[in-house]
């Protein structure tokens, strides 16, 4: 009997299973959205250059005789860089200078001849045709007199050109000559450049895609550049480090590049301590412009669906519904919403890829900001978003 009154009682329990537990509230944190004027900052792979980039080259035909300068050194206005022979150009200057000796002598006489001749004719002693060779006679020694002080002149240039100076004060770079070498005026003449750093220009290019891209958002109010486009320029040097000083654009190429399809745009940069070099790839992160009424909801907010992006909005009852939005431009680390999102929505933020539509949530508060926000930097118009993400989040990079 006890046998089966256990049986039974067994049999009683299996007819009814133990009831489950009902799930947890999943906590989220929960952004209220609210509109604001948004400053954004474009970059752009740029290069610098130098602001005068001079070739020192050699203006007459001679041997080199000597290399006065340091290679790579900074060399200032007037510094001599090169001699050249100066003996053939010395002979040269000594033959003009004896040739307008001569023509003088001819002036002298020509003048005297007419002087004597000019009484003569009023007298009659001698004819009217006399008097115009004496005149002419003069007339042609005073032409040759300034040919001659022409040649004098060209040959004191010539003996001048071979001492070769520095007009700007800048880097030089290596020898192209040697000590010895023959240099002409014409192919063999490039004997080294200078290169003037400060100011430093940084060029950068803007292709037709991202300008046609501003202008529509401009268009559509949905960006607004300063006044007379006085646009700053940061540098962000190759180490990650930014350089000290800002600069300005001050050159904008008025058509595009027809092999690139781009348009070069060009920043002046103060480079008192040379720290700048030409050549080299640096970022220019340029800001001043503005998103008016922009909606920005942190990136971790955003999920991605099967044929669109979308976020969790809750309602008044503090139930999650599901909302598609269309995205722009990463913004540090957040991400513009250009449609989908009202002023006032509550968007799940931390949580949001736990959350399952009408489930109960319990909020916890709204999101905290990153550790180490990145710069507040865009992507420009038609970049790989997840490109410039990698970019401004470096987590998601790794």
């Amino acid at each position: 009997m006890a046998i089966s009154f256990a049986a039974i009682a067994l049999c009683a329990g299996c007819s009814k299973p133990a009831a489950l537990p009902p799930a947890p509230p999943v906590e989220v944190t929960v952004l209220k959205v609210e509109p604001r004027d948004t400053p954004v900052d474009f970059e752009f792979t740029a290069q610098t250059q130098s602001s005068r980039e001079v070739e020192i080259r050699a203006r007459v035909d001679g041997f080199l005789d000597k290399r006065a300068y340091t290679e790579g050194q900074l060399v200032h206005t007037g510094q001599v860089l090169f001699l050249m022979d100066p003996k053939p150009f010395q002979a040269a200057l000594q033959t003009a200078r004896g040739q307008l000796a001569q023509q003088q002598a001819r002036l002298y006489i020509t003048k005297a001849n007419l002087a004597r001749v000019i009484p003569l004719t009023r007298q009659n002693a001698l004819s009217q045709k006399d008097l115009d060779d004496a005149t002419g006679n003069e007339k042609e020694a005073e032409a040759a007199v300034i040919a001659a002080q022409g040649q004098v002149e060209t040959a004191e240039l010539n003996l001048s050109y071979t001492t070769i100076k520095s007009p700007l004060t800048g880097l030089s770079s290596f020898a192209r000559q040697q000590d010895g070498s023959y240099v002409t005026a014409t192919s063999a003449g490039l004997l080294t450049y200078v290169y003037q750093l400060d100011p430093m220009w940084v060029n950068f290019s803007i292709s037709e895609n991202e300008l046609l891209g501003y202008r529509d958002q401009i268009d559509k109010k949905q960006l607004i550049f300063p006044a007379n486009n006085d646009f700053l320029v940061t540098l962000v040097m190759a180490d990650g480090s930014v350089f000290p000083s800002q600069g300005h654009i001050n050159f904008a190429n008025p058509a595009f590049n027809t092999q690139t399809g781009t348009f070069l745009v060009r920043a002046s940069f103060a480079n008192a301590n040379g720290t700048l070099r030409p050549g080299q790839f640096v970022k220019a992160r340029v800001s001043g412009a503005v998103r008016p009424n922009a909606i920005l909801v942190p990136q971790r907010a955003v999920l991605q669906g099967a044929k669109s992006h979308f976020v969790w909005v809750v309602d008044n009852d503090s139930k999650p519904h599901e909302r598609v939005v269309e995205t722009g431009e990463w913004h540090g680390d957040d991400w513009f919403i250009t449609d989908g999102l009202q002023p006032g929505d509550r968007v799940v933020v931390d949580g949001a890829i736990r959350v399952v539509a009408d489930m109960p949530l319990k909020i916890t508060g709204e999101p905290k900001p990153a550790a180490n926000p990145p710069a507040a930097t865009v992507a420009p118009p038609g970049e790989p978003q997840h490109l410039a993400a990698q970019e401004s989040n470096p987590a998601m990079s790794k």
